[in-house]
């Protein structure tokens, strides 16, 4: 019998203690403010950017998996765009003044 696939959005609400567990394993090694959108998030860019259509244990598996490099990759990716985003707003509004 072949697994039931469904896109990742669809199994988040049954696999909250999992996020929750590589939540605080990230907290023991040193992220602080780590949340549970923040890693669904970072699963969704960097894991699954290519297929969001998978079985429950595979999304399971990938959590558990998730290393804190790709984590922090995807940090400082975060960190670059917000601070873009922020330089073209001040650039904005010094063009207005």
């Amino acid at each position: 019998m072949e697994p039931m696939v469904q896109h990742v959005d669809v199994w988040r609400p049954y696999i909250k203690d999992v996020i929750e567990s590589k939540v605080n394993e990230l907290e023991l090694l040193g992220y602080d403010g780590v949340n549970q959108m923040e890693v669904w998030d970072c699963l969704k860019q960097k894991v699954w950017k290519k297929n969001k259509e998978l079985p429950l244990y595979q999304v399971i598996q990938d959590i558990l998996h998730l290393s804190d490099n790709v984590y922090m990759s995807y940090l400082t990716v975060q960190s670059q765009q917000h601070s873009d985003l922020m330089a073209q707003i001040e650039a904005l509004n010094k063009a207005e003044k």
